[in-house]
């Protein structure tokens, strides 16, 4: 529930604390007092638009802070602590946002920044904002259909949810089929592309690191007589006489070696080092041996060089087109085989994705039948419950209608016939069953189409909501049908400003009724001009200005027995000290506390 929202610098208020309790609080004040403003402010908090008029003058930003107390399950809570935010005393949450005078705006969830879609995300597990706008968007099919799903519980809610499912399954199959098929030219001037790298690449047949063993050899053949050389100087050095100093290296060892052993017996350290040296000598001989190896081995052949060049100048002008040597080439040839493969199987894919979609459109069709069913069953439980309601709010004979139908459409769904359900049309105008009629439209929620009708008085032919219904019967409409669903799925807490508007009377204390039973499951807070609505609060807050305009904290008053006799008396009337406007107000009261206790 909210505990306490603070508001600075937001429209006529310049700051003002409100604190708020469970029940039903009523929040009155006259014309221009700043009464809306808890509503706009609320409306902020849960997401809202921001608007940079409804900064106080004088001001460079509005703020708005509510603390509310949550149950820890909630899904609210979870979306905020995986933003980093962390809850007061383990089940408070703290919001606030905050709107520059150039319209720009922050949020703040539990002491960490967020993005303010966050609170939009998190307001439909928080509060229920009604105001006077929500009557036009009751009026729209898409909200209709929202409120039969929501009241039709956890059965609609599965079915929705596997409908759903086949849908986007269906929806990116069928992406990929037209991407293939309208695609089809370049994806086969690519896959010729890759045919004549392939066969080039092919006919050359490079192989792993050829270009660079080449390139070695070339430098080897170029240079056959330098190399040779080189060989055979340092194997005159090692082991033939040296020119000089008259002795080769290995002569030179063997004498080392020698000269050590002879010593070894009077000390055996140098018998050590001329086992050292005699290690030395053979390496100085197996060097020597593998230099005469070599030059040996080394001898120009131009026939040879000129087969190497001719080859690297081949790769050479292969590499150029794949890769930066033959190792990137051959890497480029084996992913090119992989998508050459995959491009010629695009007449394949396409048969095969085109009976995947049949497949899916046949799975859809028959989820759709479950939805609908689902729908059709709570629609019948909806209406009902809401007609009681409007009996209650002096809306005596009005009955409410929802209708789930289907809309004909020659690219969409032939829904397949379900013995278990009569799919007939509502109004009983045609038999027209599943799988004999005609393709039916169809979206991300379903093939329905969800419409609410009124039939304010009997013998009165049922009208769509925007059609047929007042301002007055449509704000009833509204209030029915949320204490109808907050008995089934109930919001922590719920916001209603001026839904009394254009009722009065005895409608107007029905209106209080309802609110009053709303109360019993959730949080409900109203703002209201209708002394019968004010009877039944648990919680009565007054908004007045001081003489400034200004409505500061002290401007907001919770007011006890005798104010609020005093502001019903007002509100009446408008003679707050009036003795008669007084007691019509207390007796107000009596009526309103005798009616609490039955509701």
């Amino acid at each position: 529930m909210l505990q306490e929202m603070h508001l600075r610098g937001l429209g006529v208020i310049d700051d003002a604390v409100l604190e708020f309790k469970p029940g039903l609080t009523v929040v009155t004040g006259e014309t221009g007092a700043g009464k809306t403003m808890v509503v706009t402010g609320l409306g902020l908090l849960m997401g809202g638009r921001a608007d940079a008029g409804a900064v106080r003058e004088g001001y460079q930003s509005a703020l708005v802070e509510g603390r509310l107390v949550l149950d820890p399950k909630n899904a609210a809570v979870g979306k905020a602590i995986e933003a980093g935010a962390e809850l007061d005393d383990g089940d408070t949450l703290v919001i606030a946002r905050t709107v520059s005078a150039e319209g720009r705006s922050r949020a703040h969830v539990g002491g960490r920044g967020v993005p303010n879609g966050l609170l939009g995300e998190m307001a439909g597990d928080l509060v229920a904002v009604h105001g006077q706008s929500d009557q036009i968007r009751l009026q729209s099919q898409s909200r209709q259909r929202e409120s039969l799903d929501r009241f039709g519980g956890a059965t609609v809610a599965k079915a929705l949810a596997t409908y759903r499912k086949t849908y986007a399954e269906m929806r990116k199959l069928d992406k990929k089929h037209r991407e293939i098929t309208q695609q089809f030219a370049e994806r086969a001037a690519e896959a010729e592309r890759l045919r004549a790298g392939l066969a080039e690449i092919e006919k050359v047949a490079p192989q792993p690191g050829e270009d660079h063993e080449l390139k070695a050899e070339s430098q080897r053949l170029s240079h056959a007589e330098g190399l040779q050389q080189a060989a055979a100087t340092a194997n005159e050095a090692l082991s033939g006489e040296s020119e000089g100093s008259g002795y080769a290296v290995a002569a030179l060892m063997n004498q080392v070696r020698r000269a050590l052993e002879g010593g070894a017996a009077h000390d055996p350290a140098l018998g050590d080092l001329g086992r050292r040296a005699a290690e030395i000598g053979y390496l100085v001989d197996d060097l020597a041996t593998e230099c005469a190896s070599y030059a040996a081995g080394v001898e120009a052949d131009p026939v040879r060089l000129a087969g190497v060049e001719d080859r690297r100048a081949t790769l050479s002008h292969l590499v150029r087109g794949y890769g930066e040597d033959v190792d990137a080439t051959l890497a480029w040839a084996q992913k090119a085989s992989v998508r050459l493969l995959e491009l010629d199987n695009d007449e394949q894919s396409v048969d095969e994705l085109a009976a995947r979609l049949g497949e899916l459109r046949s799975t859809l069709a028959r989820h759709a039948v479950a939805l609908t069913k689902a729908r059709r069953a709570a629609a019948a439980r909806l209406a009902k419950a809401v007609t009681g309601e409007l009996q209650e709010l002096s809306m005596v004979g009005s009955r409410l209608f929802v209708e789930v139908t289907y809309k004909p459409d020659d690219e969409g769904l032939v829904l397949e016939a379900d013995s278990t359900i009569d799919l007939t049309d509502p109004a009983g105008d045609t038999a027209t069953m599943l799988g004999q009629g005609p393709p039916v439209a169809f979206g991300p929620d379903g093939a329905d189409e969800i419409e609410m009708l009124l039939a304010p008085h009997p013998g009165a032919s049922p009208r769509p909501l925007g059609k047929g219904a007042s301002g007055g019967e449509l704000s009833r409409v509204m209030l029915g049908l949320e204490v109808v669903l907050g008995a089934v799925d109930p919001v922590p807490t719920f916001v209603f400003d001026e839904v009394d508007s254009g009722v009065g009377g005895k409608a107007a204390l029905g209106i209080g009724r309802r609110l009053a039973r709303l109360a019993r499951n959730s949080q409900v807070l109203v703002v209201t001009h209708l002394p019968q609505v004010a009877a039944f609060a648990d919680q009565h807050l007054l908004v007045r200005k001081a003489l400034s305009g200004e409505v500061t904290s002290s401007g907001v008053h919770t007011l006890d027995t005798e104010g609020r006799i005093r502001e019903l008396a007002r509100m009446l009337g408008g003679l707050e000290d009036s003795g008669s406007a007084q007691a019509h107000a207390e007796e107000l009261l009596e009526m309103a506390e005798a009616d609490r206790q039955l509701v």
